[in-house]
């Protein structure tokens, strides 16, 4: 029988290690969210007393019949100094399917992605999901490397949008810009060398189909990434110096185009 090639292999390790992992999600929030999900694979709900009374609803929909915890002892895995209200389920991560689609909104008129260059802490990027599902836009889409995966942390700071505002992760961010780019959307990067404020790049493409682009703190955009951007637009500010992290660069830049 003839040896399997090393990248098959490799191929088939890496598919067998996706469908067994598994994420604990915790808060109240994060956690009623996961239980309302029809499409959230939920695998164990452990909760404190107090916590199981106020999640009775959702548990109750769902089915599901939580493990009560010590108070002294909770029972999951969780980094140091989170905060679990009392609440964790262990869960599947989503399947959002075709992110081109996604991206498009099902032949929506005009449609607004959100792609993150690398923006690896969770905190940022659950505060971009967040302001993503706030102001409408259709996906929120991150290379698989390098960037944030769904943790408990991203849910508890997405407060829910984690379940309902697509979080696609692609092989290449690169390419995934070009298709989109052939799909008729307009590249835009958001720097602080930008040529025009967002606002005003707003209202000239109000009826484009729109990626909005944003790169990590301090690195900023990728030289290709930035390449492929069709313009680079910059967030004002009133006075000489000023800065806004990525996440409230997001909700500035997503309401100025989405209320364009």
């Amino acid at each position: 029988m003839a040896k399997k090639p090393t990248w098959v292999i490799d191929k088939e390790r890496g598919k067998r290690a996706a469908a067994a992992e598994t994420i604990w999600l915790f808060g109240l929030h994060a956690v009623r969210d996961a239980l309302a999900n029809p499409d959230r694979q939920v695998l164990r709900l452990v909760t404190l007393l107090n916590a199981q009374g106020k999640l009775s609803e959702a548990i109750a929909a769902r089915g599901i019949e939580p493990e009560i915890a010590d108070p002294r002892k909770f029972p999951v895995p969780l980094d140091e100094g989170s905060v679990h209200q009392g609440a964790a389920v262990e869960v599947k991560p989503l399947d959002w399917g075709d992110w081109r689609a996604l991206a498009r909104g099902d032949g929506a008129a005009r449609s607004v992605v959100v792609m993150l260059d690398r923006v690896s802490d969770p905190h940022n990027v659950g505060a971009i999901l967040r302001s993503a599902e706030v102001f409408g836009a259709t996906a929120v889409i991150a290379p698989a490397r390098h960037s944030a995966p769904e943790t408990g942390a991203l849910a508890k700071t997405a407060s829910g949008a984690l379940e309902r505002m697509p979080y696609a992760r692609v092989g290449n961010l690169g390419d995934a810009m070009e298709a989109l780019k052939a799909d008729g959307f307009w590249m835009v990067g958001l720097a602080e060398e930008g040529a025009a404020p967002i606002d005003e790049v707003a209202r000239h493409h109000r009826e484009s189909h729109i990626a909005l682009v944003l790169g990590a703190e301090g690195p900023g955009l990728r030289e290709r990434t930035r390449g492929l951007c069709d313009e680079l637009a910059k967030v004002p500010f009133a006075r000489d110096f000023g800065s806004l992290n990525v996440s409230n660069a997001a909700a500035v830049a997503l309401y100025a185009l989405t209320n364009s």
